[in-house]
């Protein structure tokens, strides 16, 4: 007997969509917010490093990176994630569990384009031949592969990107008058379910 395939997760709707717009900024915005994004190693072990949120809309939370990264191998094996964005003062925090799965060549080349100069030339020479010179030497070639791109580069073979099709969206909520607490949507039949927890 085959297993039940699982329902598909819904688009993010309704009381969850309208917190995440109140709470994250637009995508347009340039100050990006920092995340942790958490993984599985191939030991079941959890690993964590904190990236920049690119993009978020109806379908998910979309972040990039370099193919050649550990993380971007940790998903190719289990796609499994986590993400975290605290806020100042540690007053809010919004918690995303779900899947990732590989953006579109549509999607990678825009979040390129929307990168800063620094970023994009991060993409080419963050490597880990780069990683073991001598510092000076790291400084030297970093000027040196500016001044032979002033107009930057296209974007590297190397380039990656995922989108996080959650399952579970949670928003922390501190409060300094009275105790904490959660608002947490999980999918349902007909949509996001929402259960307040304590903090």
């Amino acid at each position: 007997m085959s297993a039940p395939v699982p329902a598909p997760v819904p688009r993010l709707d309704g009381e969850v969509w309208r917190l995440l717009q109140e709470w994250l900024p637009t995508d347009d915005d340039p100050d990006r917010p920092q995340m942790t994004l958490s993984t599985v190693t191939p030991d079941g072990r959890p690993d964590a490093r904190t990236v920049l949120l690119t993009a978020f809309d109806r379908d998910g939370f979309a972040f990039h990176t370099d193919a050649r990264s550990r993380k971007a191998a940790q998903l190719a094996a289990n796609p499994a994630i986590a993400l975290t964005l605290l806020w100042p003062g540690f007053t809010r925090q919004l918690v995303v569990a779900g899947d990732a799965e590989p953006a579109s060549p549509q999607q990678l080349a825009a979040a390129y384009r929307g990168r800063s100069p620094y970023l994009q030339q991060l993409a080419w020479l963050n490597t880990a031949e780069f990683a073991r010179l001598p510092h000076e030497e790291r400084v030297a070639r970093w000027a040196a592969w500016a001044a032979a791109h002033p107009d930057g580069a296209g974007q590297p073979p190397t380039w990656a990107g995922y989108v996080v099709r959650p399952v579970r969206v949670t928003f922390w909520e501190g409060d300094p008058l009275a105790a904490s607490r959660r608002t947490e949507f999980t999918p349902g039949p007909q949509g996001w379910v929402v259960s307040v927890l304590p903090g």
